[in-house]
């Protein structure tokens, strides 16, 4: 979520600076272009692929965040959250939540058991509660949110459900950043992530819900007040999604996951705020269309 407060700007523009948000702007714009015209034609030509791309994002997400949590001296399964994570993502499929809710219980015992045993018979292992907490973490804030999106494209008209779930997501980024650029004077949550303004939240709101309201009656055929429900609750949790990542980029004291994409870090610093969102729209949209 990109609700950033102003900043002056320099004398003269740079176009190789980066932008107020804190990026290189043009890159960000052609990566993010690039990104969505994908999407779009996948969408559109051959929507079961995105269980592909979400499966394929979400293995580099969780070697991002590996990396990330081992150099800052956490000790976390890798390989059972790698498997684990695409079992949980993929039993989506057949088998709905049930085979997601299964996947991700199943993949907890093995963490349980593999850090438990991780040093040998012979030898106990260190900080097993801190360790197997952040596995269970990264287990539960990654793959088990990212099955929920990926799960929306074999509902009923999932290529619209998927393509709500991105619209709305990308208009609340822009409400927010525009209105934080040009508005943003009070913070929202200074000791977590300075550059967040209360404007820039309600930039993301009207944005947003008007972006819901709109996919709800043009996309999903459905009643105007369900984008009036999804909306706000999307930006909410998006939000939320973006602090927390916001947190424990901090804990860890880094400023991006990764560098694979240009002006936008790693591919986890461009779901931290899909991911709760990805959630939220296959719940609201279940349970009333």
């Amino acid at each position: 979520m990109a609700t950033e407060s102003s900043e002056s700007p320099p004398d003269a523009p740079d176009p190789t600076k980066k932008s107020r948000a804190g990026r290189n702007l043009p890159a960000a714009l052609a990566v993010g272009f690039s990104l969505g015209i994908s999407i779009i034609v996948i969408l559109m030509f051959v929507p079961k692929i995105w269980y592909g791309l979400v499966a394929v994002s979400f293995a580099v997400a969780t070697w991002e965040v590996f990396k990330r949590l081992r150099d800052g001296g956490y000790q976390i399964a890798f390989w059972p959250l790698l498997v684990g994570g695409q079992a949980i993502i993929w039993a989506g499929w057949p088998w709905g939540t049930t085979g997601i809710l299964t996947a991700f219980a199943g993949t907890v015992l093995v963490l349980m058991v593999w850090m438990l045993l991780a040093n040998g018979i012979h030898r106990a292992p260190e900080n097993y509660l801190h360790n197997l907490a952040t596995s269970v973490f990264v287990l539960a804030w990654l793959p088990l949110l990212a099955a929920f999106g990926a799960h929306l494209v074999v509902q009923d008209q999932g290529a619209a459900r998927v393509a709500t779930l991105m619209v709305v997501v990308v208009c609340s980024d822009v409400g927010g950043y525009a209105f934080g650029v040009l508005f943003g004077k009070h913070p929202m949550v200074p000791a977590i992530s300075p550059k967040k303004s209360w404007e820039g939240f309600v930039g993301s709101l009207v944005v947003g819900t008007s972006g819901a309201v709109g996919c709800v009656v043009f996309l999903l055929d459905t009643h105007w007040w369900i984008g009036m429900i999804l909306g706000p609750v999307l930006v909410v949790c998006a939000t939320l999604g973006d602090l927390v990542e916001s947190q424990v980029k901090r804990d860890l004291g880094i400023k991006d996951m990764g560098t694979l994409l240009p002006g936008h870090g790693g591919i986890m610093d461009r779901l931290d705020s899909l991911l709760p969102s990805a959630f939220i729209v296959w719940a609201v949209l279940t349970a009333l269309l």
